[in-house]
């Protein structure tokens, strides 16, 4: 089992296919991608001995990330690969859901599990705006389908000042009766954001506070759920969940590491840097990759500093996929 020299262990991994997204939003990409790297990204094979090394420690659930996973034409295969993988229960993905109502058929069929879509307004025009895109229509038509086909189907929101902050009765409105997770993210300062951070940042604890006033109680995780505190009530059928990466230890009960497009480990999305795994990923076994992560894994701290302004090496949530 990975566990690092702070008692965590890491049933959760982030593996991240790309860094290319199609969509500007205001907080992550508001100038589009920009090519800053060379694009050579993990190879099908490459990912294949990264999940079967992290399967091998006791990795339990497989979250494909981007960028945009989607713009990978192979996307359907890298969910089948994670799904026939020994000891992988969940696999899960994060889009944008521009191609969702496409595909969402096919990556069900491949093995997928599970599905975050964001969604940071429901006002089509500020839904553009945010995002640059005006596709809020086909994206809910998505989540839809998605739900019919059975799988766990969250959806997340960017809690922003300007955009969004004054909408928690129609997030709550729209879960009313559906069977879908909406979760509240705190904005996270990072490299590129400090301006918009400093104008937009909402905290997440007030809003906690107003649930449970109003009558919902918080859901007991699971050891390989990720960050968010959820909350169920008696006459909604869907959930609310908030993510708080400024929340007194929020990284106490951290079980996830990234692996980013380039192969890279990253211990912390506020990590210095990446850590190169790829020099471990020729050998025909897993034997080497699994004494590489072992040992990379005491460098862990014991939390991100983002209270102290600390942003590490992440210019923007693309590089990771958050």
């Amino acid at each position: 089992m990975l566990e690092d020299k702070f008692g965590r262990r890491f049933h959760y991994l982030r593996l991240s296919i790309t860094d290319v997204c199609n969509f500007k939003c205001d907080y992550c990409l508001p100038d589009g991608y920009q090519c800053e790297s060379e694009r050579d990204f993990l190879s099908v094979s490459e990912i294949k001995r990264i999940v079967n090394g992290f399967a091998a420690l006791g990795t339990s659930k497989i979250r494909i990330t981007g960028g945009e996973p989607s713009l990978r034409k192979d996307l359907p295969e890298i969910i089948r690969l994670c799904a026939d993988t020994q000891g992988i229960a969940k696999v899960a993905i994060t889009t944008n859901g521009f191609k969702l109502d496409q595909h969402i058929s096919t990556w069900v069929d491949a093995g997928l599990t599970a599905l975050n879509v964001s969604i940071d307004s429901f006002d089509p025009r500020m839904f553009e705006r945010i995002t640059g895109h005006d596709k809020l229509d086909v994206i809910l038509s998505g989540i839809e389908q998605a739900v019919s086909l059975g799988i766990e189907v969250k959806v997340n929101a960017v809690l922003m000042r300007q955009y969004n902050a004054n909408d928690l009765s129609q997030f709550l409105q729209w879960v009313k009766d559906k069977p879908v997770t909406f979760r509240l993210i705190e904005l996270m300062q990072t490299g590129d954001n400090l301006s918009f951070f400093n104008q937009n940042h909402v905290a997440g604890e007030p809003i906690k506070q107003q649930l449970l006033a109003q009558g919902w109680t918080q859901v007991v995780k699971d050891k390989a759920a990720g960050p968010a505190q959820e909350f169920f009530h008696p006459d909604f059928v869907g959930k609310i969940g908030l993510i708080m990466p400024y929340g007194k230890d929020f990284c106490a009960s951290c079980n996830r590491l990234r692996i980013s497009a380039l192969g890279k480990l990253h211990l912390c999305l506020f990590a210095d840097q990446g850590l190169d795994i790829r020099p471990f990923l020729d050998a025909s076994s897993s034997e080497s990759l699994v004494a590489a992560l072992t040992s990379m894994l005491t460098n862990k701290e014991a939390t991100h500093w983002l209270d102290k302004g600390y942003t590490g090496g992440t210019k923007h949530l693309a590089m990771l996929g958050g």
